[in-house]
């Protein structure tokens, strides 16, 4: 890993307190153990590293909608929407992102629009990448309303380390896409709900990037994967 590479990225102010913890720890270490002090200072590097906040460059096509998050996408799957979510009970595509604490944790918005519904649940703290957790874990939706009238639904869904969902938005805000909404600390998940009709342009197993990777089109529904015939 390159060290350079990692401190050059500029870190999210939510780290701060984070990383200035664990480096007065690495500090104490220096006159308890020169070993623990050495591993306290990889522990005060990675801290960093997991609030890295990178530049992206947003795809500024129209109608896209593309991942909130940086991770694997490791479920596709068409099921009936949380109801906080106000999307209704017929059955949708959804696209689950799990992130690693290698990961950057930073969530941005998936396509432009209002923020027309935001609900936090207090839950359980199972592995993120089961199915289960999107019913069962600590989690905040919301649902972002798009100019054109689509809702797209958005889930940040703790995991087994994540003991923290933030998120940077209200009811009413407005976004852009790729913009900043929120930060999951320490691994975890989001979910992503298409509108009815809607294929998706990933695959399960892809590594989706946030703010880059582009997940759907809405002003082309039936578009296909790359890769797959038409």
């Amino acid at each position: 890993m390159n060290m350079l590479k990692i401190v050059a990225v500029p870190m999210h102010n939510e780290g701060r307190k984070f990383v200035a913890i664990f480096a007065a720890i690495t500090a104490v270490l220096f006159f308890v153990w020169e070993p623990l002090f050495w591993l306290g200072v990889g522990a005060t590097v990675w801290c960093y590293y997991f609030f890295r906040d990178p530049v992206r460059v947003i795809p500024q096509q129209e109608g896209l909608v593309i991942s909130p998050a940086d991770g694997v996408v490791s479920l596709i799957e068409d099921v009936v929407p949380s109801a906080d979510l106000g999307l209704g009970d017929t059955p949708l595509t959804r696209v689950s992102v799990f992130m690693n604490v290698f990961n950057c944790h930073v969530n941005r918005a998936p396509v432009a629009g209002k923020v027309v519904n935001i609900v936090y649940r207090h839950g359980k703290f199972l592995n993120a990448s089961l199915d289960k957790a999107s019913e069962h874990n600590e989690r905040n939706s919301l649902t972002i309303e798009t100019p054109d009238g689509a809702r797209i639904g958005v889930v940040q869904i703790a995991g087994l380390v994540a003991r923290r969902i933030v998120c940077f938005v209200q009811e009413g805000s407005v976004l852009g896409a790729g913009h900043r909404f929120g930060l999951i600390r320490f691994g975890s998940r989001l979910d992503i709900y298409l509108p009815k009709g809607v294929s998706p342009l990933v695959s399960v197993g892809q590594t989706a990037v946030a703010g880059e990777t582009i997940l759907a089109d809405l002003r082309d529904p039936n578009r296909q994967r790359p890769g797959i015939p038409e």
